[in-house]
């Protein structure tokens, strides 16, 4: 492991209107809150040289670390469909890239490190509610075995943002496959730049998907393979009740990750209008939205290759249609297959959808805890009595009746019953960054100074998939005091 960060910025070497060199904005009095030893060796990276003096000074942007190039990245993007055509980093400060163990690149990025000529007005800072929750859902997501941006450290500044009221100041080290979006793109075909387009696809190639470097019509490939990921991305969102929040394509990385953790939130009560966000007023990126959502994000993508997808407009249009008409089936079929491993089911039969939509509806209607539910099949599906499964239901009888079809479902697969459940259990969730418990944390942080909390809710979701008898309380759901009905973005 290196006590310094062996930058080698593949990014910082694109042309200049892609990005701004603006140096991050040191924090007055950093005191470091987390530190991801396990990430840190993952990179290579010493995580006794960052939680010292010399390594918390990069964290907090008081020192800019040698072969560093800070830059902030130049984007535009359809924010709940209206478009601006110049938004890009305002509170984010790419340091650089770094190779990991694995010979992977990855952005070390600070988020909330100060005003960039991206900031639109705004501080450039970050308060600690949001930064703490950004840690929290992304070190989950990773747990949970979804594609996601990382993170490193979180660190508080000494210094006060201001927001509806003053809080206190925060930056977290975000670690990324890159932080390259839909928008990235959209900001360069919005100027008629078909260079940099084509630039910027050249880059994604050889970053994320070289196999379509040597593909008939690589960026074909490449519009192909962005579509095939996030379909396959946003079924692992639902899958385990996660919304987003916020959309926007300038939120959408071409990587595949999961990126711009704001006002995100899981779902508990199972219901596909369930919104959190108190920005999104009309529903429009509600839980049951988000593959439409993925897909109208996905066209103004291909709305930006189209110079590069062939010369006649007409042709790339076709072409882009062509692609884009497969991202349904796509997600369909992943979201369909982690269905059918929620439930047990290894083998695929005629009426396996309707089924599977059948008890869909049943959840929704009688208001069933979405993680809650599927875990607690796992443990019935092992010999475990029904009446847990049952309680969650406001009619009991309408899981009697699902429970007898799915047994007899059950009856057509090969195998063990333990050996099911052990299967069940890995795919479906004890521990989820449920809403309350991330807001209990928050506040007991913001309010108290106090962190404790927040380490706790870390620890226990760290093996979400494995039962802990002594964190029990992370899995129940809130108490209707508890809910939280809305969330917000950190800006």
């Amino acid at each position: 492991m290196t006590s310094h960060i062996p930058f080698d910025n593949s990014y910082a070497r694109l042309p200049d209107r892609f990005f701004a060199r603006i140096e991050p904005s040191a924090g007055r009095a950093p005191r470091l809150l987390a530190l991801n030893r396990p990430l840190a060796e993952e990179l290579g990276l010493d995580p006794e040289w960052l939680a010292g003096p010399e390594g918390l000074a990069v964290l907090a942007g008081m020192t800019i670390p040698e072969g560093a190039e800070p830059i902030a990245l130049a984007y535009a993007g359809h924010q709940f469909g209206h478009f601006s055509p110049q938004l890009g980093d305002g509170r984010a400060i790419l340091l650089g890239e770094l190779l990991d163990r694995n010979g992977k690149r990855r952005d070390v990025q600070l988020k909330g490190a100060g005003i960039t000529p991206f900031s639109r007005r705004g501080d450039g800072r970050a308060a600690l509610g949001p930064v703490l929750r950004e840690y929290i859902v992304s070190e989950a997501m990773a747990a949970l075995g979804v594609p996601t941006t990382r993170a490193l450290a979180a660190v508080t500044t000494g210094e006060r943002v201001i927001r509806e009221t003053a809080l206190p100041g925060a930056i977290i080290t975000r670690i990324a496959a890159s932080h390259i979006r839909v928008g990235t793109f959209q900001f360069f075909a919005a100027r008629g730049d078909t260079d940099a387009v084509r630039l910027l696809a050249d880059h994604v190639i050889a970053r994320h998907y070289p196999d379509a470097a040597g593909a008939e019509r690589p960026y074909r490939a490449l519009l192909d393979r962005v579509i095939a990921g996030q379909a396959e991305l946003i079924a692992r969102w639902l899958l385990i009740g996660f919304i987003h929040g916020v959309m926007n394509t300038d939120n959408m990385a071409v990587s595949g990750e999961t990126i711009d953790y704001g006002p995100c939130a899981f779902m508990d009560a199972y219901d596909p209008a369930t919104v959190f966000s108190a920005i999104d007023q009309h529903g429009r990126y509600a839980y049951g939205n988000q593959p439409r959502i993925a897909q109208w994000n996905l066209a103004r993508f291909a709305e930006a290759l189209l110079p590069l997808l062939a010369e006649d407009q007409e042709a790339a249009i076709a072409d882009a249609q062509e692609a884009l008409g497969v991202f349904a089936d796509l997600f369909q079929r992943s979201y369909q297959a982690g269905l059918r491993r929620k439930i047990g089911l290894a083998t695929v039969r005629d009426g396996d959808d309707a089924f599977l939509s059948a008890l869909l509806e049943a959840m929704a209607v009688n208001q069933v805890d979405f993680t809650l539910f599927f875990r607690r099949l796992g443990d019935v599906a092992g010999g475990a009595a029904e009446e847990g499964v049952r309680a969650l239901f406001v009619d009991p009888t309408a899981c009697d009746a699902w429970l007898a079809q799915w047994r007899a479902r059950l009856a057509l697969e090969d195998g063990e019953a333990a050996d099911r459940a052990a299967a069940m259990h890995r795919v479906n969730p004890a521990y989820i960054p449920r809403n309350h418990q991330v807001e209990a944390v928050i506040r007991a942080a913001v309010d108290r100074e106090d962190f404790a909390p927040f380490h706790a809710l870390l620890a226990a979701l760290a093996e979400p998939f494995v039962d802990q008898p002594h964190l029990a309380r992370y899995a129940e759901p809130p108490q209707a005091d508890e809910r939280v009905l809305q969330t917000f973005c950190g800006t």
